[in-house]
């Protein structure tokens, strides 16, 4: 039971917070410094957070998961868990992550730091619940809403870092969440062969079709690459040096394998091969080639802005 618990956390989803990191990470290289404290707590507290979302989604959505061919063997849906047991192991996670922000407002000298991060936390947890019961259901709305789930770790990252969040990194952030979302939807229905099978385990997806997915995936797509493209610029304003204007910024390069990932998990989505992008990043050698590319030479611009 105890490993049946781990699985219903979901820990492998505990990834997805490190978007708290990434507006304190990206104000290094601005010569910034973020207080990691309230970060890294912050980080904890929505891993806990999440994971109490995630009890609740899946009790939501147990008979519609019994039906799917992965989603069936989940610990609810096959009922190696009780609901009892699962709404007492929710109810535990939320208390866990209150007490984390408690603690860090006992011992926050400014007073100030943990209260943005806790308001943002809590309005994710809302966000999420109103996911599970009523926005999963509408038509776009329902990507929206998961695309905002990020925003908000990006916002809270920062609040809690103390630093402003760039709007170009937060544009970046929503549109390659929507991205994820719609290319996730899109791989369910080629995974499972057909739409209603499809819509049996998703509702909402008896309300998209093929094409508007494959069109909104491709609208997304493009939005993401240009966002991140603004953000890239405006770093290299920064590292002008007080020059007129832009200076050339090794930044750049990562919108080499920016946007062989991107293009690469759209055609793997539509041909099937995978039914969620965060299991192509697990499993595909080439995108996390280009990911650890991609980390390298972020990396390298941080540390040395003028090359």
């Amino acid at each position: 039971m105890l490993v049946d618990f781990i699985k219903l956390a979901r820990p492998a989803q505990w990834s997805k917070s490190a978007f708290v990191l990434v507006g304190p990470l990206y104000a290094i290289a601005a010569g910034t410094r973020p207080d990691w404290t309230g970060v890294l707590l912050t980080a904890i507290a929505f891993c806990l957070t999440a994971s109490a979302c995630y009890t609740l989604n899946d009790l939501k959505d147990r008979e519609l998961d019994r039906v799917h061919p992965r989603k069936k063997h989940r610990p609810i849906a096959s009922g190696r868990i009780s609901t009892s047991q699962a709404f007492a192991f929710a109810a535990i996670l939320f208390a866990l992550a209150a007490a984390i922000m408690a603690a860090w407002a006992l011992t926050d000298r400014d007073g100030q730091h943990w209260q943005w991060p806790l308001a943002i936390l809590t309005l994710y947890a809302l966000n999420v619940i109103a996911y599970s019961y009523i926005l999963k259901h509408r038509v776009v709305v329902d990507v929206i809403s998961l695309a905002l789930g990020f925003v908000l770790r990006v916002l809270a990252g920062c609040s809690a870092g103390g630093i402003e969040p760039s709007p170009w990194l937060v544009n970046s952030t929503f549109f390659i969440s929507m991205f994820l979302a719609f290319s996730k939807r899109l791989g369910e229905r080629r995974t499972m062969g057909n739409p209603h099978d499809a819509a049996a385990a998703r509702a909402v997806q008896s309300r998209y079709t093929d094409d508007i997915l494959r069109m909104l995936v491709v609208v997304t797509a493009v939005a993401t690459l240009l966002t991140y493209a603004g953000y890239v610029q405006a770093f290299g304003l920064r590292s002008a040096r007080g020059d007129s204007g832009p200076s050339f910024t090794i930044l750049w390069l990562t919108m080499i394998p920016a946007t062989y990932s991107l293009l690469r998990c759209l055609v793997l989505v539509e041909r099937g091969d995978y039914d969620d992008p965060t299991e192509l990043a697990t499993h595909d050698r080439p995108f996390q080639a280009s990911a650890i590319l991609f980390a390298i030479l972020t990396a390298t611009a941080w540390l040395y802005p003028h090359i």
